[in-house]
């Protein structure tokens, strides 16, 4: 017979397969035991299994733990923690024995239709790829959830990361593979992040990205996402990280507008780089550099090949058998640094940029270039001294500006910074420095100062008044050489404040980036058909367009029905129609309060004030005691006023003698607890001083920011630890909240460091003890 010929390996092979699936039927794959891997009890308590965990998680952690099992210990002590402090997944896994990963694998939606019958991916669990016998590739790039948070995206700001969505049993990444290697070969070489997320290890990681299927790739960029939808090829995956870059990250440089780029140095602040290529198209490793190195430099590209360099070219005497890089400051007529070569590095370049990343006399625009250019003294032997000129920016003192500059292309110390302020743009910062109360209106100074702490700390001279003469700067070299010699000539001291963001967008202008960012969002969705993330949306579409036209257009067309039968009244009916529009918009416009309402959490308030908080909307939750109430509150007040206006934001305070362990447990939950709790010891002997902590609260997506009193007494260097703790904890009350307007700004831009959280406190722990 035909069918009786079968080739002996096919027939091998399918007895092979069909013995998998009876077995694969027969016998579950075995499961860890979360009560096993943290040594407690089926009957154990809430309480224990909390102690054990904090107990477990600080022996196993990666970074204390150097056992090479130490990573893998501590993700089956979390996983095993989110399993058991969930009442609903504890339940779960007592009846039946089953985890969410287990769960999540046996749903209907990693099944595939295949005509009148279903096949699950969970059948055909061969060991291809499991965890010991995974790729070194991927191994070594394994993204965790606590990784990707606290590392990749604060990192993405600085460059692109390429980010795989992979797992043990999935047949159709073993396709990808060879051209993934390939990549991220090429990629990591460029300075591109890499990434690999296992989605039967790291599901919440997963969720959290928004990937539902494997194999998926994903860029992340400045804490954006966004997913791979093309063919799996080498140049279609460069390209995807090309197009994740700025547009503008690079400007193209001729003849013609050479003058207007090297000239903006002085509105920019920046020094200004130009690379000179044969080929048409900016190199990526340039666009990299230049993403990485935006906020310091500006970068210009030009063309050889075209006749409109041609000038340029001449002009800087430019070698056209090998790529040349140059930077210019402030001297627009010689570039300040040049390097070439044929094949350049990212090494090379990195240096290159790191060390001319200031201009020779920058100005102070921001607190983040004052924090680099002036440093915190560390050691004695590390001091760093700035030359600040303060000076306005009118023409009469262009000139004495301009000598300041001359002055500070000669300094060769390298523990001296030259820098200059302008007086009505730094005006506090300007008055405390100059003794003035109208810093404005006062002449220009040089002043020499030595940061001591991050709070504000400085030490600093008044020594000359500035025009640029002769006499200035011989009194200026005069002193700074005294100071190398004695710095105890720093006689002044003073707390700086927080300086001015002078280049920080309006917010409309941020309210236009937004919009333009989610709108692209949604266009790319709509395109992909990703109608998983798109419904809601869609289902608000529809539903405002029903609403518009059962109320608004059914209504005009009985109007104009009754227009055409009686024309008599057309001019009464215009009047209505515009009495009613104005009453609606009237009564569309949420009345603004002349008050902040903030009221208390507590177990009535909880579920609708956080656990049910809706999608979008934020808890901000004071924490006081009894005894600073009334202090706490009204400055609170005053701080969060100019937000009321925002529909998403809520105002709660917490009583720390009522509901101290629901905090105490809430910073316990969140991630990396160890630096939100600063001031605990590793013993816990002392207990933190929750007075003053202000948290927002999201309770759809369980994330906290959190603010904590900054203290802006006096100097503390020299004492010892117990004056230390004795000082800070004299802290004066009305004081704690002194820069909560400025995080308040940072936490609507969405530039704050967020917590995640595996699940709210329970209910008992917001109801006070008695």
């Amino acid at each position: 017979m035909a069918g009786s010929n079968m080739n002996p390996p096919l027939a091998v092979m399918a007895v092979v397969v069909l013995s998998v699936l009876l077995a694969g039927t027969s016998h579950a794959a075995p499961e860890m035991d979360p009560y096993k891997i943290l040594g407690v009890t089926r009957s154990a308590s809430q309480a224990e299994i909390k102690k054990v965990y904090k107990r477990l998680a600080k022996e196993w952690h990666p970074d204390k733990n150097k056992d090479p099992g130490a990573e893998d210990m501590f993700i089956k002590i979390t996983k095993s923690y989110e399993i058991l402090s969930s009442e609903d997944r504890r339940a779960n896994y007592d009846r039946y024995g089953q985890t969410d990963d287990t769960q999540a694998y046996s749903s209907s939606r990693y099944r595939h239709r295949q005509d009148n019958f279903y096949f699950d991916e969970s059948f055909f669990n061969f060991p291809f790829n499991t965890k010991n016998h995974r790729d070194f590739t991927d191994s070594k790039y394994t993204l965790h959830f606590s990784q990707y948070v606290s590392e990749v995206v604060p990192d993405s700001y600085r460059r692109p990361y390429l980010i795989k969505i992979t797992s043990d049993w999935c047949f159709s990444c073993i396709h990808i593979e060879p051209v993934w290697k390939e990549v991220v070969q090429e990629m990591e070489g460029l300075g591109v992040g890499i990434g690999v997320v296992d989605v039967g290890y790291e599901r919440r990681l997963a969720n959290h990205l928004g990937a539902h299927r494997t194999p998926s790739i994903l860029g992340v960029i400045s804490g954006k996402v966004t997913f791979f939808h093309y063919a799996v090829a080498k140049e279609h995956l460069r390209q995807f990280v090309e197009d994740l870059l700025p547009q503008r990250v690079v400007e193209r440089i001729t003849d013609k507008n050479e003058q207007q780029f090297l000239n903006s140095w002085h509105e920019l602040n920046k020094p200004h780089v130009l690379l000179f290529d044969q080929v048409p198209a900016v190199p990526l490793l340039f666009k990299l550099a230049a993403f990485a190195y935006k906020d310091y430099l500006q970068f210009g590209y030009v063309d050889q090949g075209l006749a409109e360099t041609a000038e340029l070219q001449k002009r800087f005497n430019i070698n056209t058998y090998a790529p040349t890089m140059l930077v210019f400051k402030e001297n627009t007529d010689k570039p300040a640094d040049i390097i070439q070569a044929k094949g350049m590095k990212k090494q090379i370049i990195d240096e290159f940029m790191s060390n001319n990343k200031f201009l020779l006399a920058p100005r102070l625009v921001n607190q983040k270039l004052f924090d680099e250019l002036c440093p915190v003294k560390q050691f004695h032997r590390r001091r760093k001294y700035c030359v600040l000129l303060l000076t306005t920016d009118e023409e009469t003192y262009s000139s004495g500006n301009q000598e300041f500059l001359s002055f500070a292309s000669t300094n060769t110390r390298d523990v001296v910074r030259f820098a200059y302020v302008y007086q009505r743009l730094q005006q506090p910062l300007c008055d405390i420095l100059m003794h003035s109360e109208d810093s404005s209106q006062s002449t220009p100074q040089v002043v020499i100062l030595e940061r001591r702490n991050t709070a504000g700390k400085a030490l600093f001279k008044p020594v000359t008044a500035w025009n640029g003469s002769e006499e200035d700067k011989l009194r200026l070299l005069e002193e700074l050489e005294r100071l190398q010699k004695d710095p105890s000539i720093l006689i002044h001291d003073a707390m700086l404040p927080e300086l001015n963001n002078e280049f920080a967008s309006m917010f409309v202008v941020r309210w236009i980036y937004a919009s333009y960012d989610y709108l692209s969002e949604v266009i790319d969705d709509i395109l992909h058909n990703n109608w998983r993330e798109m419904m809601p949306l869609l289902s608000l579409i529809f539903s405002a367009l029903f609403i518009l036209f059962g109320t608004v257009v059914i209504q005009a067309f009985r109007e104009a029905r009754i227009l055409l039968k009686q024309p008599w009244i057309k001019l009464k009916t215009y009047a209505f129609f515009f009495l009613k529009l104005c009453v609606a918009i009237h009564f569309s416009r949420p009345p603004k309060k002349n008050f902040v309402e903030v009221t208390e959490l507590t177990d009535i308030t909880y579920i609708s004030n956080l656990v049910k908080l809706r999608p979008g909307h934020i808890n901000i939750v004071l924490v006081l005691t009894d005894a600073s109430k009334n202090i706490l509150l009204s400055k609170f007040a005053k701080e969060v006023y100019s937000f009321t206006g925002t529909q998403t934001l809520h105002f709660s305070f917490l009583n720390l003698d009522k509901h101290g362990e629901w905090m105490s447990t809430l910073l316990e939950y969140a991630q990396d607890a160890a630096q939100i709790d600063a001031d605990e010891d590793d013993s816990g002997s002392r207990k933190t001083d929750y007075t003053g902590f202000v948290l927002a609260l999201n309770g759809h997506k369980k994330y906290l920011c959190l603010f904590k009193p900054v203290y802006t007494g006096e100097d503390l260097d020299g004492k010892s630890s117990e004056d230390e703790a004795g000082i800070t904890s004299t802290l004066q009350i009305h004081h704690k909240l002194d820069r909560l307007g400025l995080w308040m700004e940072r936490l609507m831009e969405g530039t704050l460091p967020r917590y995640y959280v595996p699940a709210w406190p329970g209910l008992d722990k917001i109801t006070p003890s008695k």
